[in-house]
């Protein structure tokens, strides 16, 4: 499956711990990556500086959906229920 052009879902629901240029302690979840351009592109895509866990995310039906929002949808929910429980 090919990205959706414009959809940056992974770029926003998720969080990501590794360094990002601009992010140097990552993003928490729902939080819009400052590398995303004004039309949802990624910024440093292709770049030795986008991390490996952007690099090795790969589009799939299960996680993207059919629709942006669908996609934003189940990567929240992902995040929610991959996350560390709370003590």
């Amino acid at each position: 499956m090919e990205c959706r052009t414009g959809c940056a879902a992974c770029c926003i629901a998720i969080s990501i711990s590794s360094p990002i240029p601009g992010m140097a302690d990552g993003k928490p979840a729902g939080v819009r990556c400052v590398q995303l351009t004004k039309d949802n592109r990624c910024g440093i895509f292709g770049h030795k500086e986008r991390p490996a866990v952007c690099s090795g995310l790969q589009a799939s039906q299960e996680m993207c959906g059919s629709t942006d929002q669908e996609a934003f949808e189940r990567l929240s929910w992902m995040e929610q229920e991959t996350a560390p429980s709370s003590p």
